[in-house]
């Protein structure tokens, strides 16, 4: 006959040995397949061609299969909605940037998720800062002489963008507002065509991101004046930096990240953050970036929260002060 106190001990670890495979169950589990939602078109793009970079070298890291699933439409709205309610289980990951998640809570009123809430924050991945470019005709030979033309002709010059609230209207309405100066903002729905008519002056300057303009910067088909960063575009290290000209509030970048649904599990998070950073640290990854004219930026997950936490505040009083609105 057993001893009851033994008895009580078997049934607990039934219990446990019951339990145990669930709560510790590996991820990701083998032959199970990770979806990062890109809310963007595939096959083109700074976003899409980095989401692909990161898969890729994630997949190998955590020895599994990750597919990229994108989701365009709404200026990312679409794609980031679809992850808001996607399983928290650690098998549908978002991959947005800033517009979506720092801007469009400004420009939408009706948003359907909430970039602070309905996501957990896996790490910062990499910046593209905008650079302010001009037709060669301008005269205006760096960014002095160009705020300097701008205030003396009120309106008259053209900044091309692809769109309202995108990155590179931001960018100029942040510069109109730290500098005192008007400028016309023309919005395009392609980038090449602003570029095309930015060549042949019928618009006067962009503030394009510098993946978009790089070959046209080394072709001297435009002028450089000064990239929206702190620090040197690896792809354009010769052109100054807004900060280093003295103008240090004039940051504009688009910076991309990896998110989960709200309710992820922790471990799961913090397997993905080390992974990332360790990933982020390999130097033909961080080549690769710097190719596309990209910095590389990791960090722990609460780096992340802070970061979005600071952009959405600085580009709510941007959108407010400039009244910008998407229809």
């Amino acid at each position: 006959m057993k001893h009851p106190h033994i008895a009580c001990i078997l049934s607990a670890s039934a219990l446990l040995a019951l339990s145990t495979p669930v709560a510790a169950e590996a991820w990701p589990a083998p032959g199970k397949t990770i979806q990062l939602i890109v809310p963007a078109p595939g096959g083109a793009g700074t976003g899409d061609t980095i989401a692909r970079l990161i898969a890729e070298r994630l997949a190998r890291r955590l020895n599994t299969t990750i597919v990229i699933d994108n989701k365009p439409g709404a200026n990312g709205n679409i794609g980031a909605a679809a992850a808001a309610t996607a399983a928290p289980d650690g098998y549908k990951l978002l991959f947005s940037w800033a517009g979506t998640l720092a801007v469009n809570p400004s420009l939408y009123k009706n948003l359907p998720f909430d970039p602070q809430k309905s996501f957990v924050p896996v790490g910062l991945i990499a910046s593209v800062p905008n650079i302010l470019v001009v037709n060669k005709d301008l005269p205006a030979r760096d960014f002095k002489e160009f705020i300097s033309y701008a205030k003396s002709n009120p309106d008259k010059i053209n900044f091309g963008s692809t769109g309202s609230g995108s990155s590179m209207h931001l960018a100029g309405a942040l510069v109109m507002r730290e500098t005192g100066t008007r400028m016309t903002h023309v919005p395009y729905n392609a980038p090449g065509q602003a570029t095309t008519n930015l060549i042949s002056n019928e618009i006067q300057a962009m503030f394009q991101l510098v993946p978009g303009i790089v070959g046209q910067v080394k072709g001297g088909t435009v002028r450089p004046l000064a990239v929206m960063d702190t620090t040197r575009s690896p792809a354009l290290p010769d052109v100054p930096t807004t900060q280093e000209l003295g103008f240090p509030k004039l940051m504009s970048s688009t910076w991309f990240a990896l998110l989960a649904p709200q309710g992820t599990p922790a471990p799961v998070l913090d397997r993905l953050n080390t992974e990332l950073n360790a990933l982020l640290a390999d130097p033909e990854v961080r080549g690769k970036l710097a190719d596309m004219g990209a910095t590389p930026l990791g960090g722990n997950r609460q780096a992340l929260a802070d970061h979005l936490s600071q952009e959405t505040r600085k580009w709510q009083q941007v959108v407010r002060e400039a009244g910008i609105q998407v229809q």
